[in-house]
């Protein structure tokens, strides 16, 4: 006899009756992943003018570059690899390899954010994220991780969101000595933000 795995159908009515007793949780439930994706997405496409500085050209050249490459993880690759190349100050060289380190880490969060499933309990909170990636051990091979989003999961989020924060900070401040140092201006001006 066919026995099905499917997880059960989720009861929608019931659902649609008690999620206004958790929709103040689950609206800042959602304005917290919205807040932690678009800093994310911002500081990636900063990363468009880090590459334009060290590719020597100009924006729209430097976005095709940018969007030609399919990952993140290209992405950055790509502006350390030219990074060793252009930069020849060590400090620089640095600041740039440790803000992107920082972007890699908080990648991370995004990803699993991003790429995920989200469960409801019966009053329509979420309570918690099950991954959509396969985890593979030597010995066995599972389907995603399955998370609680508890208090302490939350602080991590903001936590994020308040690093992509720096991050873009240290970004915007990077950038006109980045340029200065890569173009030859021997007066890198600071930016504010």
């Amino acid at each position: 006899m066919f026995v099905s795995k499917l997880p059960p159908k989720p009861d929608f009515d019931t659902l649609a009756a008690a999620a206004p007793a958790s929709a103040d949780r689950r609206t800042f439930v959602l304005a917290l992943i919205g807040n932690l994706i678009c800093s994310w997405s911002n500081n990636e496409s900063l990363f468009i003018y880090v590459l334009m500085i060290l590719l020597r050209t100009d924006e729209a050249s430097a976005a095709v570059v940018f969007a030609t490459l399919n990952t993140t993880r290209a992405r950055l690759d790509l502006i350390q690899r030219m990074a060793k190349i252009r930069i020849t100050d060590k400090v620089l060289a640095k600041e740039l390899t440790t803000v992107a380190e920082r972007f890699g880490e908080s990648t991370k969060v995004r990803n699993e954010l991003n790429h995920c499933m989200f469960i409801y309990d019966a009053s329509g909170a979420i309570t918690h994220t099950q991954s959509m990636r396969l985890m593979e051990t030597r010995s066995s091979l599972r389907f995603g991780e399955m998370k609680a989003l508890d208090e302490g999961r939350l602080r991590d989020m903001l936590k994020t969101t308040n690093e992509m924060t720096k991050i873009n900070r240290d970004i915007w401040d990077l950038l006109p000595r980045l340029e200065a140092h890569v173009c030859g201006d021997p007066t890198p001006r600071r930016q504010s933000a």
